[in-house]
């Protein structure tokens, strides 16, 4: 009896010194695995606001308050010779002078997605594939015009999809991308603005009398070149600049008519969430003309140079 004893009582502590041994080996594996990730994320929102207000003030002015609502995101993900980048952007602001109507300043909405593969770690050249989109988020006007819209959701928005070549820096702070076969898409898909042409579109087509014969066109197709290039320097302390510029041109309609890009992003920093933001848009592209009014009337002009410059401070929170 007492050998029996023996017996079990040595096999229930080498049981108990068996199993903590399986689990001590078991759990570093598993903490090391759940700790690689070849994603890298990066979150940005903030919020702007700028007003003004006049009361009795004898030199004359105009109350008015205007916000600016901005959004980053970014998921990278990166493996040896493998590159994948994607972006986020949305932008969404309002101003309101006394005597006036709520009046939208921005509106944006664009996301790119660039996947690449290099032969070797050495070389910061990758073959790559480019995919961008670009719309709106609601109706724009010429004010103080508010009958009539000229842009909405999808009326424009942009796609380019293409292959090419792509140079990526070691610290991704410079970018060049090549690609001499892009496809752009121009969508309106607002049908009054595509009767009339807007953004590039075959325009409806009418009989003598201005009877309807047939609707314009809301899709417009492209094959071309496309340049983009991204710049990012700290050019001091608690200041960083950003550009980004995209070049396109079109092989079958008017080839070296360049339609230009360009964005310029000065961001002061003066502590982890409160920051100076300006920026500098320009945009020039042929599908896109102008309108001027002349004797009263709305006169449709050619392409012209836009421009828009935003000076905002806010808070920001990056996670």
């Amino acid at each position: 009896m007492k050998q029996i004893f023996l017996i079990l009582l040595f096999l229930i502590v080498s049981t108990t010194v068996f199993s903590q041994k399986i689990i001590t080996t078991l759990v570093p594996p598993l903490v090391l695995n759940d700790s690689i990730s070849h994603w890298e994320k990066k979150n940005k929102i903030g919020f702007s606001i700028s007003e003004i207000l006049f009361v009795n003030w004898n030199a004359g002015g105009v109350s008015s308050i205007s916000g600016l609502m901005n959004m980053q995101f970014n998921r990278n993900y990166s493996n040896e010779n493998t590159r994948w980048a994607n972006e986020l952007i949305m932008r969404y602001g309002l101003n309101k002078q006394d005597g006036t109507e709520l009046r939208k300043t921005d509106d944006a909405f664009q996301f790119s997605s660039t996947f690449g593969y290099r032969k070797n770690e050495k070389s910061n050249w990758y073959h790559s594939a480019k995919f961008n989109f670009n719309t709106q988020f609601t109706d724009g006007y010429n004010y103080p015009n508010k009958d009539i819209a000229v842009s909405s959701p999808f009326a424009p928005a942009y796609s380019f999809l293409g292959v090419g070549a792509e140079y990526a820096s070691d610290k991704k702070d410079r970018l060049f991308y090549f690609s001499p076969f892009t496809s752009k898409i121009t969508i309106v898909g607002n049908q009054r603005l595509a009767d009339g042409g807007s953004f590039g579109v075959a325009k409806a087509i009418y009989d003598a009398d201005g009877n309807l014969i047939k609707h314009g066109k809301k899709v417009k197709s492209e094959l071309g070149t496309l340049i983009t290039a991204f710049y990012k320097k700290q050019i001091a302390k608690n200041i960083n600049l950003e550009n980004r510029l995209s070049l396109y041109s079109d092989y079958i309609n008017k080839y070296g008519n360049v339609d230009v890009y360009y964005d310029l992003a000065i961001d002061l920093i003066v502590n982890q969430y409160v920051r100076t933001n300006i920026g500098v848009h320009l945009v020039y592209d042929d599908d896109i003309k102008a309108k001027e009014e002349v004797n009263g009337e709305q006169i449709t002009v050619g392409p012209k140079m836009q421009l828009k410059q935003v000076l905002g401070v806010g808070m920001t929170y990056t996670f």
